[in-house]
């Protein structure tokens, strides 16, 4: 036996548990598959095939154990260890490598990074430093000093919670302070839905509120308590026009640099509502669905109103489980008349 193919035989030996996930093991003269940890007699060496998924071992003609049942221990194993790494992750001090995790879920890294990605949408790097940022924006808050913040954030190097503040949408420092020093431009507009404040920082359109334009700067001046406000711009004039187009002519405008800021669950259901075609809608079951969490159906709720870009990020696309219109941040009419207006340019752009 190669090396490889003896390490696979000590595990099935050993009945392994650890191994599961990792490969299964056919044996010929009973056509079954199994887990490397099966309690099944254990086979002749000669009578083994190996095969690294349960798929693989299906398509070779052998089905699957009813006694150690591989393909639903291998759903039911997946979101218990991706459970386990995302515990891991939060607990530890520093971000833990992909070859760490895997091991301590008893995984390959490719199968795990595999299953990770299958189960929330985004890989264990990726979902490290969503946290992380998260943790940063709230450290920044509360920590003494942006150094302390750092390590309060479970960054293990000052580089690379600065490689992270692009979260911030400016640099750590003013972003403590309240965005002190950090110029924000902001319009108002009207639209045939009623006016609407459009705000932006640098790095892209940081809030769009519908409203009147007192009680929505107020509402910026809060979110940005020391910033700098300055009047529009030709830059923030276009930006304007893209969501003003968004708004009474859908499907018409372009392409948008949005500066979000969100915890790593919120930002996960914001990209999912950006994905929801014109035209289309969503339950709320769906969308947890969609991002890999249909047990938390009410927390995605949350997220959707806690969005604070007015149609950019189109959360007025979520309907209830009914199919009926919910409640809306900006109001049930607007919602409506969004939809309505979508529904009727998809028409038109697929006609």
């Amino acid at each position: 036996m190669t090396a490889r193919l003896d390490d696979r035989w000590t595990a099935l030996a050993r009945r392994d548990r650890a191994a599961d996930g990792t490969f299964v093991y056919a044996v010929r003269t009973t056509g079954v598959y199994c887990r490397p940890s099966c309690a099944s007699r254990r086979p002749r060496p000669e009578n083994v095939r190996f095969f690294g998924t349960a798929e693989a071992a299906r398509t070779a003609g052998f089905r699957p154990c009813k006694r150690c049942r591989p393909d639903q221990t291998a759903v039911n194993g997946a979101a218990e260890a991706v459970a386990k790494a995302c515990r891991l992750i939060r607990e530890a001090e520093e971000e833990p490598d992909l070859a760490a995790l895997a091991r301590a879920v008893g995984l390959s890294p490719a199968h795990f990074q595999k299953l990770f990605k299958a189960e929330l949408g985004l890989s264990p790097k990726r979902y490290a430093m969503a946290l992380r940022k998260g943790n940063w924006r709230q450290a920044l808050a509360v920590a003494p000093s942006v150094t302390e913040a750092i390590y309060d954030a479970g960054f293990g190097a000052s580089s690379r919670a600065y490689a992270a503040s692009d979260a911030l949408g400016m640099a750590p420092s003013r972003y403590r302070a309240g965005a002190e020093g950090e110029v924000i431009r902001h319009a108002a507009a009207k639209t045939s839905l009623g006016p609407i404040l459009v705000a932006a920082t640098a790095k892209g359109v940081c809030m769009v509120e519908f409203g009147e334009t007192a009680a929505a700067e107020a509402l910026l001046r809060s979110r940005f308590p020391k910033a700098e406000f300055r009047a529009a711009d030709s830059h923030l004039g276009a930006l304007v026009a893209e969501v003003v187009a968004r708004i009474d002519r859908p499907g018409q405008g372009g392409a948008l640099p949005l500066d979000i800021r969100g915890t790593a669950f919120q930002e996960r259901v914001w990209r999912a509502l950006g994905e929801i075609p014109l035209g289309g809608t969503v339950s709320y079951a769906d969308l947890a669905a969609d991002i890999g969490r249909p047990d938390a159906v009410r927390a995605v709720a949350g997220a959707v109103a806690a969005n604070r870009l007015a149609v950019v990020v189109p959360c007025h696309r979520v309907l209830r489980n009914t199919g009926a219109i919910s409640g809306y941040r900006w109001g049930v009419t607007r919602k409506r008349a969004l939809l309505d207006r979508e529904s009727a340019a998809a028409k038109r752009i697929a006609s």
